[in-house]
């Protein structure tokens, strides 16, 4: 575990974090159908509030309540959702800066495995034909 690169780690929080970033599309999903369904009630109230029929006008001040109710639930939601695109962006935009992060940690690490493969080469093509000759002396 100790051993992992510094890229795998930054893998992992990337993974993490686009799991946080999924949550909070998903409470703003919730938020926005709730207002769907909010916006819908209170458009039920209004028709009912409209109607000709006496049986609604028997109910218009709970019917006048209950979308006064609505308005304020509606207005909640509106913050709550407002909330949570908020966190949506912010927590794309930590999962966009760890996800640079974790590319530049590999191409550094790609360069440096390039680097000690031509050291290598290096050693190999120059480091061999002295070795030999210490030997034959």
């Amino acid at each position: 575990m100790a051993d992992k690169t510094r890229s795998q780690k930054l893998k992992r929080l990337v993974a993490v974090q686009r799991h946080l970033e999924q949550m909070a599309e998903f409470d703003l999903a919730e938020t926005s159908r709730q207002r769907v369904e909010v916006n819908e009630q209170m458009d039920s109230v209004i028709l009912a509030l409209g109607s000709m029929d006496p049986v609604h006008h028997a109910f218009s001040q709970g019917y006048a309540d209950r979308f006064n109710r609505l308005g304020i639930k509606d207005k909640q939601l509106t913050g709550m959702q407002q909330i949570h695109e908020m966190r949506v962006v912010q927590e794309r935009a930590k999962g966009d800066r760890l996800e640079e992060g974790m590319r530049e940690a590999l191409e550094s690490e790609r360069r440096e495995a390039d680097d000690n493969a031509v050291y290598d080469l290096i050693d190999q093509k120059f480091g061999t034909p002295a070795s030999s000759k210490l030997q034959k002396s």
